[in-house]
């Protein structure tokens, strides 16, 4: 009895190793920019607009089984990165390929590809992934002003996921403003029709988390500055 026993637990165990190994390589591969998670999130910093719930519910990846697509839209500084790529993570860990990239960084790698014939190649490489999300989209006009084809090359990479997988979309940009932003409201009108169908949509609102924090490191250091007593070596007696 003994013997079997043993062998069970070093099947156990050397299929637990596996799975960690193989969580491991997704998490690499997703090359996610933070290390935020849901334990490390306030949530209490905006409780009456951020609802922790909601976010359990995506990192079950259950939207990912039905290819719904997801939008987190609302202003800089509420946690959008950082619980996007907490959802990334849980979605790891439960065996689905994930991967992270900034809007600026994606439009850089497909005008490269572009520029060398390979642009098929790496369509199909973003094609590939059960979730990509797609972060700092519209943070600034860096896309428009510094690659012209952005509206084109963001289409084929919507286009290509299009009920293959589930593109999250990062933006501080609302729907209505997206041909203003982008500049091609035919291509624009593409990319929207292929991204809002099945779409999840979370807005952000409340106060600023970053400006915040700003705040605090500004007031902590006015308290840590020495008093002109304690530059002159305190008071004479």
């Amino acid at each position: 009895m003994l013997l079997p026993r043993v062998a069970r637990a070093r099947a156990v165990s050397a299929a637990n190793r596996r799975r960690e190994r193989s969580i491991e390589r997704r998490l690499q591969t997703a090359n996610f920019r933070d290390p935020g998670t849901f334990e490390s999130f306030d949530w209490e910093f905006n409780r009456q607009t951020i609802d922790r719930a909601d976010f359990e519910e995506l990192a079950t990846g259950d939207f990912i089984r039905r290819r719904d697509n997801l939008v987190f839209v609302g202003e800089s500084g509420l946690g959008k990165s950082h619980l996007i790529q907490s959802v990334g993570r849980r979605c790891c860990v439960l065996g689905y390929r994930v991967r992270y990239v900034t809007s600026a960084g994606l439009l850089e790698e497909l005008s490269a590809a572009s520029g060398d014939k390979t642009l098929a190649s790496k369509v199909r490489y973003y094609r590939r992934f059960d979730l990509l999300i797609i972060d700092e989209f519209g943070f600034d006009k860096l896309e428009r002003r510094e690659y012209p084809e952005s509206p084109s090359l963001l289409y084929k990479i919507i286009d290509s996921r299009s009920r293959r997988g589930s593109t999250a979309l990062v933006t501080n940009v609302d729907f209505k403003d997206w041909t203003d932003y982008l500049g091609d409201p035919p291509l624009v009108m593409a990319i929207l029709d292929r991204m809002v169908d099945d779409v999840i949509v979370q807005r952000f609102e409340g106060k600023s988390y970053r400006a915040y924090r700003a705040e605090q490191k500004a007031k902590q250091k006015r308290r840590s500055r020495p008093t002109t007593n304690d530059t002159k070596g305190g008071s004479s007696s």
